[in-house]
């Protein structure tokens, strides 16, 4: 599988480490309400189809990624700077176009 890193392109799946599920909301640092809490740390979907997930690239830019990926095909839709590494006027990577691939 290969994730394109906006900062430093195309790379296999060995530089990266799954962070976790994107989709998971935190509840608020002051709820106390037990259950909600239960419900963020253990419980887990596996859903079938289009997921968002969290990824970091350890072993390349060390940047944090929001990844769209199909948990069937295993295709990747959709990759995302988050956190700091979301500056504006950073050189990102852009892959060419499908007609550019031949």
């Amino acid at each position: 599988m290969i994730i394109i890193c906006p900062h430093c392109g195309p790379r296999e799946i060995s530089e990266y480490t799954y962070v976790g599920d994107a989709t998971l909301v935190r509840p608020d640092h002051n709820d106390v309400d037990m259950e909600k809490w239960v419900n963020y740390v253990f419980m887990r979907k596996n859903p079938r189809g289009s997921h968002t997930e969290h990824w970091q690239h350890t072993a390349g830019c060390r940047a944090f990624l929001r990844v769209e990926r199909d948990t069937v095909t295993h295709e990747i839709t959709d990759v995302v700077l988050e956190g700091p590494w979301r500056m504006k006027d950073c050189l990102l990577y852009t892959s060419p176009s499908p007609r550019d691939r031949g």
